[in-house]
């Protein structure tokens, strides 16, 4: 068969080789260069992979094993991060940056309370809730369609936990995508509430894409803001193939509600709520100063049938 191009990307059928070939990009962060099975329209051809549709730059997060939480000896480690092997069938591509402001307003207003962490169009975007972010994501995909971008079977959403841990990790195995610590040369993180001197970057989010990107070309994914997955939340992180709790409710809140997952850690916290395996909980109908999103597209027909 004859490789064919499809936006910028070279399309052919390969061979899947195990493992990573990891190298130095050009400001010293890790790159990962990895071969990867396209079985056909849509399917990136190595870890990292760009494309942009809608607007939006993709990197392409290609099938693969990884183990899911952190190990006992990890500081900060959290009851509900217990290691499950987790198997990916399917790729799947995830927003290069969080959604950022000047996305969000193509889809509707900012929030009146945009101001409090930072505004500005590559600011992330804040105060959505879980049900504001599946909304944009619905959005998203119609936008694509009707613009002819959109490879069929194939629609945004937001990604599950196991799709937000294992394109975090992006074949580390280590706390944070960067080794064992992260400092603020890494990312956005452990900033004093509207510290002094007042207003941003000192106390608040800062523009995406400030800080490295990990070995899949992905940046944020530590600190800037927390953001929402797919799953409810569980107490026991989901192991097996293709592990997919957004229809499965788990453990209620003290008040009977339920929650739904964030990953990553936001420019609040400390690092230990930065780490690739913490997982936290929000209820879908609340907003923050302190939660965003990114965005995933994935196979609309094997997301139904899990």
């Amino acid at each position: 068969m004859l490789p064919v191009k499809i936006r910028g990307l070279h399309w052919k059928p390969v061979v899947i080789l195990a493992g990573l070939c990891l190298g130095l990009g050009h400001q010293g962060e890790v790159r990962a260069q990895a071969t990867v099975l396209s079985a056909g329209r849509g399917e990136g051809t190595r870890a990292g992979a760009e494309q942009v549709m809608a607007g939006v730059t993709l990197r392409w997060c290609p099938p693969g094993k990884f183990t899911m939480g952190s190990p006992p000896g990890e500081p900060g480690r959290r009851a509900d991060e217990a290691q499950v092997e987790v198997t990916l069938t399917r790729g799947f591509w995830l927003g290069q940056f969080e959604v950022t402001q000047r996305q969000w307003r193509r889809f509707r207003p900012l929030a009146r309370e945009a101001d409090v962490a930072g505004r500005g169009d590559e600011f992330p975007v804040y105060w959505v809730s879980y049900l504001d972010a599946e909304e944009f994501c619905r959005w998203l995909t119609r936008q694509a369609r009707a613009a002819g971008e959109l490879p069929a079977g194939w629609e945004f959403a937001l990604p599950t936990e196991a799709q937000w841990e294992y394109a975090c990790r992006a074949g580390t195995t280590t706390a944070f995508a960067f080794g064992a610590e992260l400092t603020p040369r890494h990312a956005n993180f452990g900033r004093p509430y509207r510290g002094e001197p007042r207003g941003y970057p000192k106390g608040s989010a800062e523009p995406v894409g400030r800080y490295p990107a990990n070995a899949w070309g992905l940046h944020d994914m530590h600190g800037n803001e927390f953001e929402w997955c797919r799953d409810w939340y569980h107490a026991r992180l989901p192991g097996g193939t293709d592990p997919d709790l957004s229809d499965r409710q788990g453990e209620p809140n003290r008040d009977g509600s339920f929650s739904r997952v964030r990953r990553g850690g936001a420019w609040t916290d400390s690092s230990e709520f930065c780490r690739s395996a913490l997982r936290l909980r929000y209820e879908p109908d609340r907003s923050s100063d302190h939660i965003g999103f990114r965005v995933a597209l994935v196979q609309a027909a094997a997301r139904r049938a899990e």
